[in-house]
């Protein structure tokens, strides 16, 4: 997707990989096995300072790093004043895409095609946490919480990249310029 926006992009698996770049997606996968690799590999610090003068954006597992809580013992960066949910809709085989209202894209009258797999929700926000989109809940209870910014720092509970929107990349790129 940032190729796409003409964005040159790198994989960072090492700490001195994060020095040569401007803004850092933590991808989706297994939140458990990124938290491992990146304390292994010593990232969990050197993420952590670069997140504190850079943007950061963590999609689906990405997002659970980025929490301050998540209300289980695992690797985590602390960054964003929010708690997460791991897996609240489910399992793999209750995913499922959902167009949601994000106001803060350029257009917000048209919904963004978000995609769920194994999503978590974001469950609480802190003072200087923006809510960026929330998705309504089934039983008519409040919406949940599915996209945040706290200044640089970006966390959504959906996969942008799986669709053919660019909208949430470029948002990011301004959070990288800003």
């Amino acid at each position: 997707m940032l190729s796409s926006i003409g964005v040159e992009t790198v994989e960072v698996r090492l700490p001195q990989q994060l020095e040569d770049i401007e803004g850092l997606i933590i991808p989706g996968g297994e939140s458990t096995t990124i938290g491992k690799l990146a304390v292994q590999y010593e990232l969990m610090d050197p993420m952590a300072r670069f997140g504190k003068s850079h943007a950061i954006w963590g999609t689906c597992a990405g997002a659970i790093l980025l929490a301050s809580d998540i209300q289980c013992e695992q690797p985590l960066l602390k960054l964003m004043d929010i708690s997460i949910e791991r897996n609240a809709f489910g399992r793999q085989v209750d995913s499922f895409e959902s167009d949601i209202s994000v106001p803060a894209l350029e257009s917000p009258q048209h919904p963004f095609p978000a995609v769920f797999i194994r999503a978590p929700v974001i469950k609480t926000t802190g003072k200087s946490v923006e809510v960026l989109a929330r998705l309504p809940a089934d039983n008519g209870s409040a919406e949940i919480v599915v996209a945040a910014q706290q200044d640089r720092l970006l966390a959504t509970s959906f996969h942008p990249e799986l669709t053919q929107d660019d909208r949430f990349h470029r948002y990011f790129l301004d959070l990288v310029e800003g």
